[in-house]
């Protein structure tokens, strides 16, 4: 291997020992520590083990851990009546609701009920919006986590190209925004980009948010190159991202590993965002 690793566990540690220290200096100055308020709906194992981390390191950080829990079988009424009391809750800072919801649920309907002041995953059209413009707001997590370990590794931006494989809501369409803020010149790929390969050959920066397992591999990759994988995969070999690790890890200069980059970074920055809400509601922010 002859690409320098991107430690993600590393990085989100700062992030969150920096919001720790923020929520300390947030209460010294008079105000109230942050609430976090997660929804999980149902008995999906992998959503419990998310939403358990998430609730751990709120508590970890200083802030409420003011989950709530709905049954599988709740209706869409019910689960919009809960967020609507959250929204209306001053000690709610902000309001995540754990996707995938089950399916007779509109998950879109339900993220609209969030206040975008309280929106910590980055999610509601107000925010996406903002993001569009340039304008402050709460930024996706996933997203704002590449960005700060592209920044702690010095990676430069400004006048690079960057390829962004991946054009979901989540993640593809704002890390391309987030990108392009920052002066790189960016282009938009996908699954069904003709010559995927040549496309993110021309990448200084490669981000890697496709959701299909090993879809890029060492013929995609500019030697050199800075390769972010988003990707997450649990198979019988372990957990896989959607980059060819071993084969990329000799082409690229530098590369987030499955488990341990991007992963740990999601939830650094839900942090991160709670504490900027919890600034501007209670009249501290910038």
């Amino acid at each position: 291997m002859t690409a320098q690793l991107i430690d993600g566990k590393a990085v989100a540690r700062r992030v969150r020992e920096e919001v720790g220290r923020g929520v300390e200096k947030l209460v010294a100055d008079g105000g109230t520590a942050p609430g976090l308020a997660t929804v999980l709906i149902g008995e999906d194992p992998a959503s419990e083990v998310y939403v358990r981390n998430k609730r751990r390191l709120c508590v970890e950080a200083g802030m409420q851990d003011l989950h709530r829990h709905l049954p599988g079988d709740v209706d869409q009424d019910a689960v919009a009546a809960l967020l609507d009391e959250l929204a209306a809750d001053p000690a709610v800072s902000g309001i995540l609701l754990q996707l995938p919801a089950p399916d007779h649920l509109d998950s879109e309907a339900l993220i609209t009920r969030i206040p975008a002041e309280k929106d910590v995953d980055g999610l509601t059209t107000a925010n996406a919006g903002l993001l569009a413009q340039g304008r402050p707001g709460l930024r996706p997590c996933t997203p704002a986590g590449v960005m700060e370990l592209l920044a702690e590794h010095g990676v430069e931006l400004s006048g690079a190209e960057a390829v962004v494989v991946g054009r979901s809501v989540l993640v593809g369409k704002p890390m391309a925004q987030l990108l392009l803020a920052k002066n790189a010149t960016v282009t938009m790929a996908h699954s069904r980009t003709r010559d995927l390969a040549a496309v993110c050959r021309r990448a200084d920066v490669l981000v890697v948010a496709a959701g299909i397992q090993g879809l890029v591999g060492a013929d995609a990759v500019k030697p050199g190159a800075t390769v972010i994988d988003v990707g997450i995969h649990r198979g019988e070999d372990g957990l896989r991202g959607d980059v060819e690790f071993d084969a990329v890890a000799e082409v690229a200069g530098a590369i987030t590993p499955v488990p341990g980059g991007v992963g740990p970074m999601t939830i650094a920055m839900l942090l991160a965002n709670t504490l900027t809400a919890a600034k501007v509601q209670q009249g501290f922010g910038d």
